[in-house]
């Protein structure tokens, strides 16, 4: 089979999957009135473009195989009107002969091993985070040590966002400066895989704006690796405490890594207990 029959079968497998995502989604799954003459159940193709945001002719050339040019990120607003999980959507780039800008890197629910292993560590401090530093899970240690860490509710659940915009995080995290600037070059890091992921992309340009402080250390384009390093607090009861943070990549689900903090000295074992709340 020469190149081109091999990009012209991909074109017309990716019209064949394309068709079949959307006959399994009935109009008012997604808002809009079944009418009277459909012929057939699902979505119609001006439906799936118009809640994608693209043009009729476009999605409609799409299905039909033409040699169109598809962007990420009209493929990413396509596979959210589908509602494609993630095997899906990184099937859809292979047909579409498109490297994924992103294949989700969080997943909605850990794998029981992951869990199991998060509870164990307790009393432990512990969290799984991603490369922008989104909280997926924590262990009651982390969620006991960190709950008067705000001087109003979290909206965020992002350690990098939390850092940065708190008023009360240069007094609580006393090593501060260091760390934020660690967290800005691993998130530097990780971005060189995301590059043009519209979620990345967002998320730097509303922090930015938000925080002079991170479009500074984000403008120098320092970049590290993982490393074992102390993490110092003034804790509200409990007083100075030391941890030493260690970093666990998880096999299960790539991208996301467990944070475990280590008391560093016996002062700081004897101090964790208090920064459990009553009943807790």
């Amino acid at each position: 089979m020469t190149q081109t029959q091999v990009h012209a079968s991909h074109r017309e497998e990716l019209g064949r999957f394309l068709k079949a995502c959307r006959a399994r989604i009935g109009p008012e799954e997604v808002g809009l009135a079944p009418g009277l003459r459909r012929r057939t159940s699902g979505l119609r193709r001006e439906e799936v473009a118009l809640l994608a945001g693209v043009g009729v002719t476009w999605y409609t050339w799409l299905e039909q195989g033409r040699p169109i040019n598809a962007s990420a990120q009209v493929l990413d607003a396509v596979a959210r009107t589908l509602r494609l999980d993630p095997t899906e959507r990184e099937h859809l780039y292979r047909l579409a002969e498109l490297t994924p800008s992103r294949l989700p890197s969080t997943v909605e629910v850990l794998p029981d091993a992951v869990l199991e292993v998060l509870r164990a560590l307790d009393p432990l401090p512990a969290t799984v985070v991603n490369g922008r530093y989104d909280v997926i899970e924590s262990n009651a240690a982390q969620e006991e040590m960190f709950w008067e860490w705000h001087s109003l509710p979290c909206l965020h659940k992002n350690l990098l966002w939390c850092c940065v915009t708190e008023p009360n995080a240069r007094a609580f995290l006393l090593n501060y400066d260091e760390e934020v600037r660690h967290m800005v070059a691993r998130m530097r890091a990780d971005y060189a895989r995301h590059l043009g992921d519209p979620a990345w992309e967002e998320d730097i340009r509303r922090l930015s704006a938000l925080s002079p402080e991170f479009a500074e250390l984000w403008a120098r384009h320092e970049v590290t690796e993982p490393q074992a390093r102390l993490r110092r607090f003034d804790h509200p009861r409990a007083g100075r405490l030391d941890f030493r943070l260690t970093e666990l990549a998880v096999s299960e689900a790539p991208g996301l890594r467990i944070q475990v903090s280590t008391p560093d000295d016996a002062q700081t074992w004897a101090r964790l207990p208090a920064t459990r709340r009553a009943g807790s």
